[in-house]
């Protein structure tokens, strides 16, 4: 097996452990857009225009993927806006 494909395989291993997660914000009829964009903003490091997308996005279509990545950075994350009264949950 030459170096380049066992970096490849390794590579290929280290890809399948580490997998991203997803906490995905819910639509609801109780938070305003300002509420939703302003969590976004302040909780998932958005810009305005990217948490602006995304509340369009849960008005639309219900639902929206708001950030990636490993579970112990999502986990607080989704917490916190769990306690601003928004709906998500990581997936």
């Amino acid at each position: 097996m030459s170096t380049i494909e066992k970096t490849q395989e390794d590579v290929s291993v280290l890809e399948q452990v580490v997998k991203d997660h997803e906490i995905v914000l819910f639509n609801d009829d109780v938070n305003t857009f300002d509420h939703v964009i302003e969590s976004l903003v302040s909780v998932c490091d958005h810009t305005w225009e990217q948490a602006e997308q995304c509340a369009m996005l849960v008005h639309y279509k219900g639902k929206c993927t708001v950030k990636t990545g490993e579970y112990k950075d999502l986990e607080p994350r989704c917490s916190m806006l769990l306690t601003l009264g928004l709906s998500a949950e990581i997936v």
